[in-house]
């Protein structure tokens, strides 16, 4: 049985919450939505490494899971939160640009943001 390396992570999808865990405890998350309409879209609110757990991995492996699981399930990602915008920028192997994404997803997916302050 091979030893896991990095945290675990447990995707949330009711709570828009990509959670990353050592020990059991709680040291990372990514906030995110489901875009409504068509096309959907996964979109990254922000990134949030707890005190003391910088440094570690914890925020790539989270936003790397994130586009992984975006890619899994056929949908772009819509990085409104800066730390997974500027990751995808450092690491396009693993987070390619949707292609041909229609124009306006950012703007749909500011609005339904905009709408719906539950989700920050």
């Amino acid at each position: 049985m091979a030893e896991q390396t990095g945290p675990e992570i447990r995707d949330d999808r009711a709570a828009g919450r990509l959670s990353a865990y050592e020990d059991g405890e709680a040291v990372g998350v990514v906030a995110y939505f489901v875009m409504d309409g068509e096309p959907a879209g996964l979109v990254a609110v922000h990134t949030v490494v707890e005190p003391g757990h910088e440094g570690k991995g914890i925020g790539g492996a989270l936003v790397g899971e994130f586009y992984a699981m975006a890619g899994r399930e056929g949908v772009p990602v819509v990085p409104l939160c800066s730390y997974a915008a500027k990751w995808a920028s450092r690491h396009p192997d693993e987070a390619p640009e949707a292609p041909e994404a229609p124009d306006g997803l950012v703007e749909r997916a500011k609005t339904q943001l905009a709408t719906h302050p539950e989700l920050y």
